[in-house]
């Protein structure tokens, strides 16, 4: 089995033509976050723990499922 040209292969005219427009994205993103004093830390911490206890400690009831035709007949 050969190799086949790449060069021969049939270009999509569409894609040519738009090519110009896609846009090369960076390869690693850089993120900073923002500055944020201690009193503000302090505030997203507590804010993370009460979020998390009130997760832990509630309770999940199924939610109440009403058949259709049971509906209907007790109309």
């Amino acid at each position: 089995m050969g190799k086949k040209d790449k060069d021969k292969k049939k270009k999509n005219p569409k894609k040519e033509k738009y090519l110009k427009f896609r846009k090369e994205k960076p390869s690693n993103m850089t993120f900073t976050p923002s500055q944020i004093t201690e009193e503000q830390q302090q505030q997203v911490k507590l804010n993370e723990e009460r979020i998390g206890y009130y997760m832990k400690t509630r309770v999940f009831f199924p939610e109440k499922f009403v058949n259709e035709r049971k509906a209907k007949s007790k109309r």
